[in-house]
């Protein structure tokens, strides 16, 4: 198995690249690539690539009918026997070792997938074979292996039941399964610092047990100190990152991708050093083994901007009010999806309030994908079923107007072939660290690229489950996030394409403020992704963390 690494090598973008906002420059490395510890992406998904086997006691022998007048040994081979173990390499693909118990003799091996599809390979005497396979769909199968030796006629059999490793998505339409205010989904009352809520994920709204993770929008309200909250598997080590970062008084949403833990739970650990939060989470679908919905990346695409008409009518979104928009069928988006991953933006609303996305066709439901204050800009991670008519619906939940842009970075459907790989969380970069590669703030205007995969499209990486943060923010400013069209190869021959700025977002802040939200980032062809600080002056500096929470893949 070749191995794939998610890198900071020798190889690295040490490089920030000068741009005017709208028009690229010539991109100048401002140092020299410098080595850095590699980060083994198949390591951090170590936990979802389980070893199957099946031991020569499950072998079954039987003795074959021999050619006429041919002799044959009352014993024919009578150790003969094969051990079994599989061991995942990919989201479908995996690692088959036959290990044959024989006397020196000819051998046929026949590798029966269980998907119609067999490998036929020849023997002599006892040692491993190694065999890998790749499934076409998501699931369970059966491997059945022959081993064959004709002189002595004599057969064993030994089968071995084997699950893929990757996981594909089913979308709810959104449903609440946690409010502390209210009680709702556990005991009523704030989450205080180092406190934790549970969130009862499988077998609960429709949700099956068994699931490997869930989309949930979580929330942090009421909030008397400043903090964040980590989500991470019940049972499992909590990692040293975050998924919602506040401030005190703040009302704070952000998507989380999360493992759910064996026993059907999420844990959200209030991080603030003291005080109270108040946790809402709002779940929008799940993953499991099973063959359902892939995904797809794409380079952030604007869909809806309601300062321009685009998408919808031209002018702010009334208090109360909803509109919907089509999605399938446009800007690369195909028709037959079943949901669609955003980022959505609200900007200039006159009252706090909150948005709501959600299946056209449907009701508005009771639950929120996005929050905001007065005057506040802000912008949220969302994945959403897309309703029969190829539209999804927005709702505000304000008294008052709210201009709405919406980027689409991506999209589930039958025909989508890339899996979802949780990982353990992996912190790639944090620009404040003076021994992190990247260490030192983005200018204003300048952008960092950051190899993740380079062999990412022969490797099958399709795309990346990030959480971005920015922090210590000079000035108002956006991020944006996209695949980089050049490779490593071009970095270091100084060979490289001018690279313009996306005209979306993935993040908004103002001066002094720490942002965070959830970026499905695709790969590109290179591994290489992008963070803009689309900040208008050089001056306007920003720091960058980037976690990462797994990887989607089409091998």
């Amino acid at each position: 198995m070749r191995s794939r690494r998610l890198v900071i090598s020798v190889a690295v973008i040490a490089a920030t690249l000068g741009l005017a906002p709208g028009m690229a420059q010539a991109a100048e490395p401002v140092a020299p690539p410098v080595s850095a510890p590699k980060l083994d992406l198949d390591k951090a998904a170590a936990s979802n690539f389980k070893t199957f086997r099946s031991p020569a006691e499950k072998s079954v022998r039987k003795t074959l009918p021999t050619a006429k007048g041919k002799a044959v040994a009352a014993e024919g081979n009578p150790g003969l026997n094969v051990v079994l173990a599989a061991t995942s390499t990919t989201a479908h693909g995996l690692e088959l070792v036959t290990d044959l118990i024989s006397e020196n003799a000819s051998l046929t091996v026949t590798v029966e997938w269980g998907d119609g599809q067999q490998s036929v390979v020849a023997a002599s005497g006892a040692g491993p074979l190694t065999h890998r396979h790749s499934y076409a769909e998501l699931g369970e199968y059966n491997i059945k292996v022959t081993v064959t030796d004709t002189a002595n006629a004599v057969q064993v059999v030994n089968e071995l039941p084997y699950g893929t490793a990757g996981s594909e998505f089913t979308p709810l339409a959104p449903t609440r399964l946690l409010d502390t205010r209210t009680g709702l989904g556990g005991p009523q009352g704030a989450v205080w610092s180092s406190g934790t809520a549970r969130v009862k994920v499988g077998g609960n709204a429709g949700i099956p047990e068994g699931v490997t993770a869930v989309v949930l929008n979580v929330t942090a309200t009421e909030t008397s100190d400043s903090g964040f909250v980590t989500a991470f598997p019940e049972g499992g080590v909590r990692p040293k990152t975050s998924n919602v970062n506040w401030e005190k008084g703040q009302t704070v949403p952000n998507q989380v991708i999360v493992p759910v833990g064996k026993n059907g739970y999420v844990d959200l650990y209030n991080g603030s050093w003291t005080g109270s939060a108040h946790l809402i989470a709002d779940v929008t679908g799940y993953f499991t083994t099973k063959s359902a919905s892939g995904y797809t990346s794409m380079t952030p695409a604007r869909f809806v901007d309601t300062r321009e008409g685009l998408g919808t009518y031209r002018g702010k979104l009334g208090g109360q009010g909803s509109f919907s928009t089509q999605i399938s069928g446009l800007r690369g988006v195909p028709h037959g999806v079943t949901a669609v991953a955003l980022n959505v933006t609200v900007t200039d609303p006159g009252k706090y309030g909150h948005l709501t996305v959600y299946p056209s066709g449907q009701a508005a439901p009771d639950t929120s994908s996005l929050n905001f204050a007065a005057g506040q800009t802000i912008a949220n991670s969302v994945i959403v079923p897309v309703g029969k008519d190829g539209k999804i619906s927005f709702r505000n939940g304000a008294y008052a107007g709210i201009d709405v842009v919406v980027d689409v970075v991506g999209f589930y459907s039958p025909d989508s072939r890339g899996s979802f790989v949780p990982i353990s969380p992996v912190r790639r970069l944090d620009t404040r660290e003076p021994k992190d590669a990247f260490h030192g703030k983005i200018p204003g205007g300048y952008f960092l690229p950051v190899p993740f995969t380079p062999d990412a499209a022969e490797d099958g990486i399709s795309g990346y489950v990030l959480n971005t943060t920015v922090t210590n923010t000079a000035n108002t400013g956006y991020l944006s996030v996209a695949p980089d069209p050049n490779s490593i190869e071009d970095y270091r021959n100084g060979t490289t394409d001018p690279v313009d700025a996306p005209g979306s977002s993935t993040l908004n802040w103002t001066t002094g403020k720490t942002v965070a939200n959830l970026v499905q980032a695709s790969s590109g062809e290179n591994g290489i992704v992008d963070f803009f600080n689309q900040s208008w002056e050089e001056w306007a500096t920003a720091d960058l963390v980037v976690d990462v929470f797994g990887y989607y893949e089409t091998n």
